[in-house]
């Protein structure tokens, strides 16, 4: 059976619509149509469709693609189709019609045909990398041997909608701090490049020596509007050398080791990945994953090469029969209040419990810091601006100013 994108027009209507089904050949998905009242039209096979989609760029296909929100929400109402009797086919068919975005209805379709053929429900999940990550996968599978599926999808609705709050909440925070940035550099540039150099070649036709700072600021505006052509590519050419380099195994390293070091922010970063960290494994366990496994999945949300390595190296201590606080204490990474509450849930078989009192604690405080930052950073940027424009405007009224009282 394959999987088909159609477009089609209702009878009963004439409005047009589209969709993607399930169907062995185009003439049997025509035949599906029409018990349904959909003559069709036009109908593409997933794969082609994909391999169309690919060769066509979308400028647009940012704003379709299914994100973190999108696989929450449909978790949370496949928890509550489970949890009220209705089997699980029935339950993603349901969704399929339900959900909006044109990638979620083609992974879903996909998802349900796969159980349609006895597959398991987080084997077919796990042919769909791009969207549902390895901790929903195992959660998942967790869920089924253990009869508890409805109980799992809702703890992963909860992780996913906190996961996309916090991340939500920090950019939000971030945003206009960065668009201010961009702004007062396209402003100053705008103003180095096209009205410096009009308004001070009235000075050149004058014999007159010239403030310091107005000959600093001719210098740069004629290497900026004489070398553009040259600063341009070097910038884009630096950016792709630092990414090439960052990409590198030893580069990742290097780098992720140097983010943690930095001031205010490394700390910051720190506690970001402990909170992710936490919270994962927290879910993890109460789902029933064994603790190594859980210990392997979660190493990979902390997006930091050098946390990852503490806790691949804290998972082979645990094989040796070491408890999990012990080798994140000697890392040196990990704080000690942290280690400390899981040193104290391992004792009192309360783990799961403690880190995600670690993972709340850490997101309030992140929640905090990121208040604090932006709050600091908005005034900053105000000066940046104001002071570039303010010296600019200085070291060209100066002069004049000058030569105006010279002539009287």
């Amino acid at each position: 059976m394959a999987v088909y994108e159609y477009r089609g027009v209702l009878v009963a209507t004439g409005k047009p619509t589209k969709g993607v089904r399930d169907a062995d050949n185009p003439k049997a998905l025509r035949a599906i149509l029409r018990r349904e009242g959909i003559m069709l039209t036009s109908a593409t096979e997933e794969a082609k469709a994909k391999a169309s989609s690919r060769r066509n760029i979308d400028p647009f296909a940012i704003f379709r693609r299914v994100g973190t929100e999108d696989v929450a929400s449909m978790t949370r109402q496949l928890g509550t189709l489970v949890r009220a009797g209705i089997p699980l086919v029935d339950s993603i068919s349901a969704l399929t019609e339900q959900v909006e975005k044109e990638e979620m209805k083609r992974v879903l379709t996909a998802v349900r045909e796969r159980l349609n053929e006895g597959i398991a429900f987080a084997t077919a999940l796990e042919q769909h990398k791009r969207i549902f990550e390895p901790i929903y996968v195992n959660m998942v599978a967790a869920g089924e041997a253990s009869g508890t599926l409805e109980q799992v999808l809702e703890r992963l609705a909860d992780f996913l909608e906190n996961q996309a709050r916090l991340k939500g909440k920090v950019g939000a925070a971030l945003a206009y701090p960065l668009l201010m940035l961009l702004i007062g550099v396209v402003l100053v540039s705008v103003l180095m490049i096209a009205v410096v150099p009009k308004v001070t070649s009235i000075f050149e036709s004058m014999d007159q020596a010239l403030p310091w700072y107005t000959e600093v600021l001719i210098g740069v505006s004629k290497f900026l509007g004489g070398y553009w052509w040259v600063i341009a590519p070097l910038i884009g050419l630096s950016i792709y050398a630092f990414q090439r380099w960052k990409r590198a195994p030893k580069g990742r390293m290097k780098w992720d080791t140097f983010t943690l070091r930095v001031p205010v922010f490394g700390r910051l970063l720190m506690m970001l990945a402990v909170a992710r960290f936490s919270r994962t494994l927290s879910t993890l366990l109460a789902a029933g994953v064994p603790l190594l496994k859980a210990m392997e999945i979660s190493h990979r949300v902390l997006t930091n090469v050098r946390l990852e390595e503490v806790v691949k190296q804290a998972s082979g201590s645990i094989r040796e029969g070491e408890s999990i606080a012990e080798p994140l204490r000697r890392s040196g990474y990990f704080p000690p209040i942290v280690t400390h509450m899981i040193a104290v849930g391992e004792k009192s078989g309360q783990l799961e419990n403690m880190l995600e009192n670690v993972a709340k604690s850490y997101d309030s405080q992140v929640e905090v810091r990121v208040q604090a930052l932006t709050s600091v950073l908005e005034p900053i940027m105000i000066l940046f601006m104001g002071g570039s424009v303010g010296f600019i405007a200085f070291a060209i009224l100066m002069p004049l100013i000058q030569m105006n009282q010279f002539v009287k």
